[in-house]
C-alpha cells in the first residue's frame, strides 16, 4: 500500500486550516522570516494554531526555511528551527546547508525546489545529507522522475499546479543582478514576466512580448502516470494566492486523487484522515491562471508559455456577436453575473480587460464599452463573481468518522462510553450515573443524542450497546457526555499525530574532489564548512556574495528557437536568425542568449558576455 500527499500552500494560518478542510493532506506555510516568499511571513502563534488543527486529522504542517542565509542570520535561525519545533511543526523545507551543521533539535529537514533537484546523483547526495522528503525540480519528465524515484528511498514530493518559474529554481541570479532583489533570499522582481524585444545580429525579430513567461502548470490528467512512476507528494504552487484560489485548486485535486484511490483501493490511500464534503464544485480555470501546461512531463511542446500576457486570462466563455453603443451580445453556454471581470485579445495580441456592470441573458453592459472590441471576438472571464461568492463563504467541514460502544460499568456504578476513530485513536470515558431501567425502547433515543455532532470534527457512524436491560438517560446527561466527548476526543487525536524525525548524514558521505560553484549558492560559513568537512576541494561563494563576471543569470529548459520553430534539432537545419540573440528591455539593457542543444537548454547572459 503506497501511501499519497496532497501538499497544499497557505500564506496564512486561515487559508492553511481551509486546505485542510478541502482535503488538504499537508500544508505548506512561510515562518517569521527566511521563507523564499518574504511577504508571506507567519508567527509563531498562528503556526502553532494551524498545526494544532492538522494535526486533529493526521494531516501535517511544512514550514518553509528555504532561503540561502547570510552568516549574522545563522543564531536567529537556530533559534526559530527550536521555536518551530517546540510547537510540533513536522518539518521544515530548506535551501542551506548551515542548517546541517546548526545545533536544532531532530526536526525532519525536506529538500526544497531551491536546491536544484534534477537527478538521481542529487538525490542520492541529498539522501546522504539526511534530508527526508525531495521535491524535485518541475522540468522533468515522466522518465525522469522514475529515475529519481529509483535511485532514493525517500519519498518524491512533484509539482502538480501553479505558477511556473522559467529558469530552474535556485539557479536563476537575474532579479539580484538587475534590481539587486534576490530570488534565493524570497525577493524575486519577476524578471521573467517583463516584456522584451527578440533580437538577433541583424536587428529586432519579435517586438514587445513577454517571451519568458509561462503559462501555469495543471497536471490534472497525469496524477495517476506520476503516482505510477513513484511520486508520492504532489505539491501545489501558491503561497501568496488568495484564501478562493486555494479553497478550489484543493477541492480540485483532492477529488481527482480520491477518484485514483477509489480505483485502485488495494494499492493506494491518502496520507490523513477524514472526510472532506466541501459544498461547491470546484474549477481550476475559474481562479487565476495564465492558460495551462503539463510543463515537461511528457516532453518538449509549444503550449507552455504565454507569450502575449503575463496576467490571468481565465476561462473561455464564449464569442462577441454583436456591438452595441452601450453593450454587446454574447454566444456562449455560460451565465455571466454581474461583477464578472472579462478580457479579451486585441488586434495587436495585447490583452485587455474590463468589468461587467449589468447582464441581460447574453446581453452584457460593460462600464465603459472597450474601443477595439469586435464582433467574432473570444472572450475569456478571469474573474467569475459568482463563483469567487460562493468561495468566499464557508464551505462545509471535515470531519473524522467515529463509532461509539456504551456499556455499564460496575465499578463505580454507571456507564463506560468509548470511541474508536477512523484514524485509530480510542478513547474511554467513564461516567457516574444512576442505571435506571426505562419502561420502553431507549437506544435509539439515546444514539441520537449521542450523534448529534454537528459543528465539530466528528461523525458518529456507529453506536452500539451492552445492556442487560433497556436503560434510561437523560437527555441533558447524554448533551454533556457528549460535550466532554468532542473535548476530549479532539485532543486524544491532536496528541496521537505522530511526526517524521530528521535523518542522520550518511557515514559513507564522500565529496572529495568536488567542486562547488557559485549555483550551490553558499552564503554563509556553516554551508561551506559542512561541505569541505565531507571532502569538497573548493567552495565558490554564492552570487549574492561575490557575483563572477559574466555568470550565466538564468538557465532554461524554454527555449525561445523552439518557441518560434527554429530549434535545429526538429527542422533538420541551422537557424535562419543570424546570432547570438539576445532579449531586450524597454531601457536597452540587453541580454545575450545561448544554446546547449543536448541538453535541451538556453542560458540568459550578462550583458557584457
Amino acid at each position: 500500500m503506497k501511501t499519497i500527499e496532497l501538499l497544499c500552500p497557505a500564506k496564512n494560518a486561515e487559508i492553511g486550516i481551509e486546505a485542510i478542510r478541502c482535503g488538504a493532506d499537508a500544508v505548506y506555510i512561510g515562518g517569521p522570516s527566511f521563507g523564499a516568499r518574504a511577504s508571506a511571513g507567519n508567527s509563531i502563534e498562528e503556526i502553532a494554531r494551524l498545526c494544532s488543527y492538522a494535526h486533529l486529522f493526521g494531516a501535517r504542517v511544512y514550514v518553509t526555511l528555504n532561503t540561502i542565509l547570510y552568516d549574522d542570520e545563522l543564531e536567529q535561525v537556530e533559534a526559530l528551527i527550536r521555536r518551530l519545533y517546540d510547537i510540533e511543526v513536522d518539518a521544515i523545507i530548506i535551501q542551506d546547508l548551515a542548517i546541517l551543521k546548526l545545533d536544532i533539535p531532530p526536526i525532519a529537514l525536506h529538500a526544497s525546489t531551491q536546491m536544484d533537484n534534477c537527478t538521481p546523483e542529487k538525490v542520492r547526495l541529498l539522501e546522504d545529507f539526511g534530508f527526508s522528503q525531495i521535491v524535485v525540480a518541475r522540468e522533468l519528465s515522466l522518465d525522469q522522475i522514475k529515475e529519481v524515484v529509483n535511485s532514493t528511498t525517500l519519498p518524491i514530493e512533484a509539482f502538480i499546479h501553479g505558477a511556473l518559474c522559467v529558469s530552474y529554481s535556485g539557479r536563476c541570479y537575474v532579479s539580484q543582478h538587475c534590481f539587486g532583489r534576490s530570488a534565493n533570499r524570497g525577493r524575486c522582481a519577476q524578471f521573467c514576466r517583463l516584456s522584451f524585444d527578440l533580437i538577433d545580429a541583424n536587428g529586432t525579430l519579435i517586438s514587445t512580448q513577454h517571451h519568458l513567461s509561462l503559462r501555469d502548470m495543471n497536471r490534472t490528467n497525469s496524477l495517476y502516470e506520476m503516482l505510477e512512476a513513484g511520486v508520492r507528494s504532489f505539491k501545489i504552487e501558491g503561497r501568496l494566492k488568495d484564501l478562493a484560489y486555494v479553497k478550489n485548486v484543493t477541492a480540485h485535486y483532492r477529488k481527482s486523487l480520491d477518484k485514483i484511490i477509489r480505483q485502485y483501493p488495494d494499492k493506494y490511500r491518502r496520507s490523513s484522515f477524514g472526510n472532506s464534503s466541501p459544498d461547491f464544485s470546484p474549477h481550476v480555470e475559474k481562479t487565476f491562471n495564465r492558460g495551462f501546461t503539463d510543463y515537461f512531463l511528457h516532453g518538449r511542446s509549444k503550449d507552455t508559455w504565454a507569450m502575449n500576457t503575463p496576467k490571468s486570462v481565465g476561462a473561455a466563455v464564449g464569442r462577441v456577436t454583436k456591438i452595441g453603443r452601450k453593450s454587446f451580445t454574447v454566444q456562449s453556454a455560460v451565465a455571466f453575473s454581474n461583477g464578472d471581470g472579462l478580457c479579451y485579445f486585441d488586434s495587436t495580441g495585447k490583452l485587455q480587460g474590463f468589468r461587467v456592470n449589468r447582464v441581460e441573458g447574453k446581453e452584457l453592459f460593460p462600464l465603459q464599452m472597450p474601443s477595439s472590441l469586435q464582433p467574432g471576438t473570444p472572450l475569456f472571464r478571469n474573474e467569475d463573481k459568482s463563483f469567487e461568492q460562493i468561495l468566499s463563504r464557508p464551505v462545509g467541514e471535515r470531519v473524522l468518522s467515529v463509532k461509539l460502544s456504551l456499556t455499564e460499568s460496575n465499578a463505580p456504578e454507571g456507564y463506560v462510553l468509548t470511541a474508536l476513530t477512523e484514524s485509530n485513536v480510542t478513547l474511554t470515558l467513564l461516567f457516574k450515573q444512576p442505571i435506571d431501567t426505562a419502561r420502553s425502547p431507549q437506544q435509539e433515543h439515546i444514539a441520537q443524542q449521542l450523534s448529534r455532532m454537528g459543528g465539530t470534527p466528528f461523525k458518529v457512524t456507529e453506536v452500539s450497546f451492552d445492556f442487560e436491560d433497556e436503560r434510561f438517560i437523560p437527555s441533558s446527561v447524554l448533551s454533556d457526555w457528549r460535550r466532554r466527548l468532542v473535548r476530549e476526543l479532539t485532543q486524544a487525536c491532536i496528541n496521537a499525530h505522530q511526526r517524521d524525525y530528521r535523518r542522520p548524514i550518511s557515514k559513507h558521505l564522500d565529496l572529495s574532489g568536488q567542486h562547488f560553484d557559485f549555483t550551490a549558492n553558499v552564503a554563509n560559513r556553516l554551508a561551506a564548512d559542512f561541505l569541505r568537512e565531507h571532502g569538497a576541494t573548493d567552495v565558490a561563494p554564492a552570487y549574492e556574495i561575490a557575483p563572477p563576471p559574466k555568470a550565466i543569470l538564468m538557465t532554461c529548459r524554454h527555449c525561445l528557437r523552439y518557441a518560434h520553430g527554429e530549434c535545429p534539432k526538429e527542422t533538420k537545419r541551422p537557424p535562419r536568425w543570424k546570432e547570438p540573440l539576445a532579449l531586450r528591455l524597454p531601457d536597452g539593457r540587453t541580454f545575450p542568449l545561448t544554446f546547449d542543444c543536448s541538453k535541451c537548454e538556453m542560458y540568459v547572459h550578462h550583458e557584457t558576455l
